[in-house]
């Protein structure tokens, strides 16, 4: 349970934010939640610019679901190279794309449970995507900067990203 102090700290460091940034949004380019989905499942161990420089000629060879699940691995090895892990976010692309097509007639779900079982898709992915291509508040993204930034505000004494997700939670909703 959060105490009094920690949510009126959290109250004043929301409202700074929303006067700083009014308009905010993901930093990755995108178009559609297909592209967001995919956008953020590269974006692990990656810089947001790195992931801007590399979609463009991947959503240019591959624009659907239908065409991703069906890429040649090496091909799109090649396209992604370079936001690093890029035989693993190979693997769970093709995987996630093959699941859209399977489970969600090729479109992206906007259900934060059904997200969470795609491959490649775990609990910041979805809150990313949710909110990103939903506007949808389902969490708490927790990247290693919100770990950083919330344990030295005194808002979590948790390491564990879903651990400081559910203390967040209950500062914020």
């Amino acid at each position: 349970m959060a105490s009094k102090n920690a949510r009126r700290r959290v109250g004043f460091i929301l409202k700074a934010l929303r006067k700083e940034f009014p308009h905010a949004r993901t930093a990755l380019e995108h178009r559609d939640p297909f592209q967001l989905l995919i956008a953020t499942i590269l974006s692990a161990q990656c810089t947001d610019d790195r992931v801007n420089m590399v979609t463009p000629e991947l959503f240019r060879r591959f624009p659907t679901p239908a065409l991703m699940a069906r890429a040649d691995p090496p091909e799109l090895e090649a396209v992604i190279r370079s936001t690093g892990f890029f035989r693993m976010k190979t693997k769970n692309i093709i995987a996630c794309s093959s699941s859209l097509m399977e489970h969600h007639n090729g479109e992206v779900p906007a259900n934060f449970d059904s997200l969470v079982k795609l491959p490649g898709v775990g609990r910041k992915t979805a809150n990313c995507v949710m909110g990103g291509a939903f506007g949808v508040n389902s969490g708490v993204v927790v990247d290693t900067h919100v770990q950083r930034i919330s344990g030295l505000l005194g808002l979590t004494k948790q390491s564990d990203a879903v651990k400081i997700e559910v203390d967040l939670i209950s500062l914020i909703f």
